[in-house]
């Protein structure tokens, strides 16, 4: 309730004005569904509906796309603001290049009274984020803008395994349902960020990112993994685990063991051979490279080459300063049990 308004209004005031609003409630009980009704009920672009019994927030966010009808479906939590032009430049990229199935952008990162805290970007190109999906969400869902004819034409759906390529597919209704949708996504056609703040994306101690990120962490885990063997059984090549070279949430995952390097060239081999070879794929594989070996001069020594060559970025530079400083940031290091024990090495090295 005490952002909402803030995020309708934002949306009133974009410069590109061919626009519907369809506010969604999830069984709210602090009066945001009556400030909804009242928007609605005085501008006829804006319609308010209640999805109380949908199942999470996949369920919640279907239910958004079946009762639209447009060319692009955007998608923004009602804590977060969109930058005036925001329609106005995704629009012109998807006129520019109308084979795009997504557009992304930057976000400005603020607390709960507005203040700027930080900035939020991805990669810009296809082969760039397809590269970094198998290590983390490189698309902030809030900022998200898709090609709406052409996920029906794909029967894309928040939650669901629409590659089916596995024996088991998964379905996951909340928590990282955006992650599972885009990782798939980029598999099926062009997606891009562009290097322009979309939206003002407010981190409070409510945000699900913040309440509940250890849930959050692990259930991204699991989307990669399930990333990676799709993508394997895909391109036909060998079967890796992408875990010790994740960073959720700019998380470390520590698997128990001190180096990773075996499990690093497998890795490189099989993405080159489905990929193909790409400057984008090069830099990410060069990042995950720091993070085979978890002695903190190895990996600082990686590191530090490793930028000079490439640049610098502040999330690699934290997922790097969060392992070295581990004893002194513990909740920057994710425990995974047992892996070696899945993947079965008998000599447990």
């Amino acid at each position: 309730m005490p952002f909402l308004e803030g995020s309708i209004e934002s949306i009133k005031a974009q410069t590109f004005t061919d626009w519907r609003l369809l506010i969604l409630d999830h069984g709210s009980t602090d009066g945001s569904a009556d400030l909804a009704r009242q928007y609605a009920e005085t501008d006829s672009r804006i319609q308010f509906k209640q999805v109380a019994d949908a199942v999470g927030l996949a369920g919640l966010l279907n239910d958004g796309l079946a009762n639209c009808d447009c060319d692009h479906v955007l998608r923004q939590d009602a804590d977060d603001i969109s930058l005036p032009r925001r329609m106005e430049i995704t629009v012109k990229s998807f006129r520019a290049k109308p084979s795009l199935l997504l557009v992304g952008g930057a976000a400005i990162v603020i607390d709960h009274l507005g203040k700027n805290t930080g900035y939020m970007s991805g990669p810009s190109s296809h082969p760039a984020i397809t590269a970094a999906e198998f290590f983390y969400n490189p698309v902030a869902h809030p900022t998200v803008a898709m090609n709406f004819p052409a996920m029906r034409r794909l029967g894309v759906a928040y939650g669901e395994d629409m590659l089916k390529v596995l024996p088991e597919s998964p379905t996951i209704t909340q928590l990282a349902e955006d992650y599972f949708l885009f990782g798939q996504m980029a598999f099926l056609g062009p997606c891009i960020n562009i290097a322009h703040p979309l939206i003002k994306y407010r981190i409070h101690e409510r945000s699900v990112s913040t309440s509940r990120r250890a849930e959050q962490t692990e259930c991204t885990l699991e989307i990669s993994r399930y990333l990676a063997r799709s993508f394997c059984a895909m391109k036909d090549v060998e079967a890796f685990d992408p875990t010790p070279f994740c960073s959720h949430g700019e998380y470390v995952f520590d698997c128990g063991q001190s180096d990773y390097g075996r499990e690093f060239e497998k890795m490189a081999d099989s993405l080159r051979r489905g990929l193909g070879n790409s400057p984008e794929l090069e830099r990410e594989l060069a990042f995950r490279r720091t993070l085979a070996n978890r002695k903190s001069l190895r990996m600082s020594g990686r590191y530090f080459r490793f930028a000079h060559k490439h640049g610098i970025r502040g999330s690699e530079r934290r997922i790097i300063r969060n392992w070295v400083l581990r004893k002194l940031r513990k909740k920057y290091v994710f425990k995974v049990e047992g892996f070696y024990r899945q993947k079965g090495r008998p000599d447990g090295t």
